[in-house]
């Protein structure tokens, strides 16, 4: 596999999920990674269990790909060893609270005065501006924060946080797509940026067609369990054994799902013809639908949705995703051979250059494991 950012250093001073999540992206595309850790290692390694060897499963999922040293930036011997590295850097990443870089001499001036065409990326909680800047933050506080939370469950339950790190991943996500952009800028211009991404901006991204609804008309949208309040029938349906998802996208797909549910009047029913009809009427919708779909399993509703070409998907659980014909078709769960963890798999970048997926076959690092290669590398004993 070609990869594009061979060549390119990386000096990733971030922890916990969004920054190494960032950093492991550009890991898969070729970046030679080296993650400074402090003598008590990067806390995520201990947010178990579940554990897979030594780490937490939380840690092992971002950290791939990546050399691992330990610096005390308390000592000036720990300073000295980060200055070199910054300087043989071209992407800096460091996910500190607000000020602590400055105040440890790694800014971003004091960087570019090591490097001038550094990448410099900063990853916070609430962004450098506004009154809460200077606060932490976690997932589950900006889903919260943001309104994910609002909108997650039902309306008779409590709120509920979305069951993966969307947001740490997202924040990654962003961090990547801008850092890969200044790249790219960067071999026109020869200058190097200073990126910004925070956990907050990513979560009102999640829900930026929630907000624009809420401008719109002025109505705060609430919890919908399954469904979605723009369209319908949307949402999961009952059967004999379970749920299926049926995702009614359009005019068309709804007929189609009265024919197979063997109920075509209610396709021609004016009080449905419609989606801001039928979203109007969506419970009523729902129970009349819902009657055809309780006599089937999910696997017979499943068949015969397909057979009329109405999108739907059963609801699994993760033990039946990692065992799913189509997720290890695509190749989402594949092995790593150099892993010291017998069986190892991990999951990969989601998406494909020239048909094969990014990754890296480096399994992720013991605290410290290159700290003396590295050190060698930057001339130091």
């Amino acid at each position: 596999m070609r990869e594009p950012l061979s060549g390119i250093r990386v000096c990733d001073l971030s922890q916990n999920l969004a920054g190494p999540f960032c950093t492991q992206i550009l890991a898969d595309l070729g970046a030679d990674v080296i993650k400074v850790e402090p003598p008590a290692g990067d806390p995520a390694r201990a947010w178990g269990p579940p554990f897979w060897g030594e780490d937490s499963t939380l840690f092992l999922s971002a950290n791939r790909g990546k050399r691992s040293v330990v610096f005390d930036l308390k000592t000036p011997e720990g300073t000295e060893a980060l200055r070199r590295l910054a300087a043989s850097s071209d992407i800096f990443v460091q996910a500190l609270r607000p000020g602590v870089a400055e105040r440890l001499g790694f800014g971003y001036e004091a960087v570019r005065s090591l490097r001038e065409d550094v990448i410099y990326l900063s990853l916070s909680a609430y962004g450098p501006e506004g009154p809460l800047r200077d606060l932490p933050g976690y997932d589950p506080l900006m889903q919260g924060f943001t309104g994910i939370m609002s909108l997650t469950g039902y309306p008779d339950g409590p709120p509920a946080r979305v069951g993966g790190s969307v947001v740490d991943f997202g924040t990654g996500m962003w961090g990547a797509i801008a850092v890969l952009s200044t790249l790219h800028g960067r071999d026109e211009t020869g200058r190097g940026a200073h990126l910004d991404v925070a956990l907050m901006d990513t979560a009102v991204t999640w829900v930026s067609y929630h907000l624009m609804g809420y401008l719109a008309t002025g109505l705060v949208p609430g919890r919908m369990g399954s469904g979605l309040a723009a369209i319908a029938p949307y949402r999961a349906f009952p059967t004999t054994d379970g749920f299926r998802m049926i995702a009614a996208g359009n005019d068309g797909i709804y007929v189609r799902l009265c024919e197979a549910l063997g109920c075509p009047e209610l396709a021609s029913d004016e009080r449905f013809a419609t989606n801001p009809e039928r979203v109007a009427r969506r419970d009523e919708l729902f129970e009349l639908l819902a009657e055809r779909t309780r006599g089937l399993s999910s696997e017979e509703l499943g068949r015969l949705l397909d057979a009329h070409d109405v999108p739907s998907a059963p609801i699994h659980d993760i033990a039946e995703v990692a065992a799913n014909e189509q997720i290890l078709a695509a190749r989402m769960l594949a092995e790593l051979p150099d892993s010291a963890i017998e069986g190892y798999r991990d999951v990969p970048s989601a998406f494909r250059l020239d048909g094969i997926r990014p990754r890296s076959e480096r399994p992720p690092p013991a605290p410290g494991q290159h700290t003396t290669e590295i050190l060698e590398e930057l001339g130091l004993a």
